[in-house]
C-alpha cells in the first residue's frame, strides 16, 4: 500500500521544512483517519486528535493534541514505507532523533500479525460451530479476499448446510477494529445475495447467521432491527472467543437508542455578542474573500468562518483564563489543525488565508490538498445554500448542519437535517466518494432521527420552528457524486425494511460549479412489516 505524499521520495532524502510540512498535511489530509505510533502504542488518533504544522521559523514544527496530551516536535526527515510514513523528529533540546510512525488506520498490526489472528480464529469458529449447530453440515469458510464482490479479509464467510436448507455465515475476530465489527452486516448481506446466486435456486438459502465478538455488537442489533424481515431470517450472535461462547446477541430497544439532540438556538445571538470578534477575522480577508466566506454559528457560544465547507477559523465565547469575566477568543487551522491568534500568529493566519483562498474554489487543482480537504463538507456547504436546487420537495430554510445525533460510534454528526414542505423531516446523508457502508451509516442517523422525533424531542428542542411537522416518520436522502456511486449500494438498500423510505441522487461529478442530478431511485412505501423472530420462517 502506499500513500499520495506530496514532493517526498521513498528514501529518506534531505527535505526542506516547507517540503516536510507540505507531505505531513498532504498524508493528514488523505488519511483523516491515521494514528501516530512510538515504540508500537499508538499516541494520537487523528480522527479525534488535532495538529498544527508551522515551517515559517525554518523549521518544520509540529504539534499534536488530544484531550489526554499534547507533544510538539521537529520533524528532520521523512520516509514513505509500504504501511506508513517513518518521522524523524527532535525533542526541544535534545540533538538526538527520535522516531514517529504515521499510519493511515488505527489498525496498526503487521499484515503477517493479522493473518496469524485470522487463522486461529477460523479453527477457533470450527470448534463454536460444532457444538452449537450439530445438526448443520459445515461448509469451507475463507477469509480471502474477494474484491470484486467487496468482501475483505477481516471476515470469514461460509455456509451451514442442512438437506437442502442452507444458511449463510459471516464471522469477525475481536481483534478487528469496531468500525470493522459494524461493516458486518453490509458484508452479510452481499454475501446472502451471492449463496443465493450461486445456489441457482436450486437449495433454498433460508437467511444469515452473524457471530460478531461479545461486547462489540451494540450497532449492529440496531441495525439488524430494520432489515427487510421479508427478504431474509437475520440472526445475530455474540461469541465470548475466551471462553468459546456463542450466544444470541439481545435485541436492541427500539426506544434506548443511544441518541443525543442539542437544542436549537438563534443563530443571531452569537453573532451580536462577539460581534467585535468576528469582524476581527474578517479584517484580514481581502473584501472579495469576505463575500466568499460563511460565517456560521455552531453552538450559542462559537461561529465558525468557513470557505466551501472548510472551517478556517472560529470564535469562542466563554470565561477568561485569568478572571471571571468572559471574553472572545480566536483560534485559526484548517482540518483538525488549530493555533490562538495572537500578535505572534497572526502572520500565520494571513498566510493560511492566503493559500487557502488561491487554492480552494471551484476551478482549483486537485494535486492541492485545501483544494482537496473535506469535499463532504463543501458539497454541505452548497446544498445548505439551497436544497430547492438538489429537489424542489424540500424547504430551503431552515436547515441544520452537522447535528448531533448519533452517541454509539465515531461518526457522531448527520450531515444535514432539513424539512420537506408537508413538513416531513430529511435526513441527508452526503458522499463524494466510493464508500461501501454509506447504506447503513445513513440508516444509523434515519432511525435516531425518528425515535427523536417520534419521542417529541425534535420540536421540544426548538428545530424548524414556526413548522408543522408531520408524525410521519423521516424520509432518509442519500447524495452521492454519480461516479462515486458504489456497485452494491442498490443490492444493500433493496435489504431495508419498507419501513424506511429512501432517495438516491447521483450528482454530476462537477457539482462544485453547478448541481445538476443525474439519476434519481427511491424506495420503501413506510408500510409497517411484521418482525421475524429468530428460527421462524418468514412469511
Amino acid at each position: 500500500m502506499s500513500f499520495p505524499v506530496t514532493s517526498v521520495a521513498r528514501t529518506a532524502a534531505p527535505l526542506d521544512p516547507a517540503a516536510l510540512a507540505r507531505a505531513l498535511e498532504s498524508f493528514l489530509t488523505d488519511n483523516p483517519r491515521a494514528c501516530v505510533v512510538e515504540d508500537g502504542s499508538i499516541l494520537f488518533d487523528m480522527a479525534t486528535s488535532r495538529w498544527s504544522l508551522d515551517a515559517a521559523s525554518g523549521r518544520c514544527v509540529l504539534q499534536l493534541w488530544s484531550e489526554g496530551r499534547t507533544l510538539s516536535r521537529t520533524v528532520v526527515g521523512l520516509t514513505e514505507r509500504r504501511d506508513a510514513l517513518r518521522l524523524e523528529v527532535k525533542r526541544f533540546g535534545q540533538p538526538k532523533p527520535q522516531v514517529l510512525r504515521l499510519v493511515p488506520d488505527r489498525d496498526g498490526r503487521t499484515p503477517s500479525a493479522r493473518e496469524t489472528t485470522r487463522r486461529n480464529y477460523l479453527l477457533l469458529l470450527d470448534r463454536v460451530l460444532a457444538r452449537s449447530f450439530p445438526e448443520f453440515k459445515r461448509g469451507d469458510t475463507s477469509t480471502a479476499a474477494d474484491l470484486e464482490h467487496s468482501f475483505g479479509p477481516a471476515y470469514v464467510r461460509g455456509l451451514l448446510e442442512r438437506g437442502q436448507t442452507v444458511w449463510a455465515l459471516v464471522a469477525i475476530n475481536a481483534e478487528e477494529t469496531q468500525s470493522a465489527v459494524d461493516g458486518l452486516l453490509t458484508v452479510a448481506v452481499l454475501w446472502l445475495e451471492q449463496c443465493r446466486a450461486r445456489s441457482g435456486g436450486r437449495r433454498l438459502v433460508e437467511g444469515v447467521k452473524m457471530i460478531a465478538p461479545s461486547g462489540m455488537t451494540a450497532t449492529l442489533r440496531e441495525r439488524v432491527e430494520w432489515l427487510h424481515p421479508g427478504a431474509a431470517k437475520w440472526e445475530l450472535y455474540e461469541l465470548d472467543e475466551l471462553r468459546e461462547v456463542l450466544a444470541p446477541a439481545q435485541e436492541a430497544e427500539a426506544g434506548n437508542l443511544q441518541s443525543h439532540l442539542a437544542a436549537a438556538f438563534d443563530p443571531e445571538v452569537p453573532r451580536a455578542r462577539s460581534g467585535a470578534a468576528v469582524e476581527q477575522v474578517l479584517a484580514l480577508l481581502d473584501p472579495q474573500d469576505r463575500e466568499r466566506t460563511e460565517v456560521l454559528p455552531r453552538s450559542p457560544t462559537e461561529i465558525s468562518f468557513r470557505l466551501h465547507g472548510l472551517e478556517f477559523a472560529r470564535v469562542r465565547h466563554g470565561v477568561s483564563a485569568t478572571s471571571f469575566a468572559r471574553e472572545d477568543r480566536i483560534s485559526f487551522g484548517a482540518g483538525a489543525s488549530e493555533t490562538p491568534l495572537n500578535e505572534e500568529t497572526e502572520p500565520l493566519l494571513r498566510e493560511l488565508l492566503l493559500r487557502l483562498f488561491r487554492s480552494r474554489h471551484a476551478g482549483g487543482s486537485v494535486r492541492d490538498p485545501l483544494y482537496r480537504m473535506q469535499p463532504e463538507r463543501w458539497l454541505e456547504s452548497v446544498l445548505r445554500a439551497d436544497l430547492a436546487e438538489l429537489e424542489s420537495g424540500l424547504r430551503p430554510a431552515p436547515v441544520y448542519t452537522q447535528v448531533p445525533a448519533l452517541l454509539t460510534s465515531d461518526r457522531g454528526m448527520l450531515d444535514l437535517l432539513a424539512v420537506t414542505r408537508e413538513g416531513r423531516l430529511a435526513v441527508l446523508e452526503l458522499k463524494t466518494s466510493e464508500d461501501l457502508h454509506m447504506p447503513l451509516q445513513g440508516l444509523d442517523y434515519w432511525m435516531r432521527v425518528r425515535a427523536l422525533h417520534a419521542a417529541g424531542e425534535i420540536a421540544r428542542a426548538g428545530y424548524f420552528p414556526g413548522v408543522p411537522l408531520s408524525p410521519e416518520p423521516p424520509l432518509l436522502y442519500f447524495v452521492v457524486t454519480a461516479l462515486r456511486v458504489h456497485s452494491t449500494v442498490d443490492t444493500l438498500l433493496k435489504h431495508f425494511s419498507p419501513e424506511v423510505e429512501w432517495r438516491l441522487l447521483a450528482l454530476d461529478e462537477k457539482w462544485r460549479k453547478k448541481r445538476a442530478v443525474i439519476f434519481r431511485k427511491s424506495g420503501g412505501t413506510g408500510a409497517r412489516w411484521p418482525r421475524v423472530i429468530a428460527g421462524e420462517r418468514p412469511a
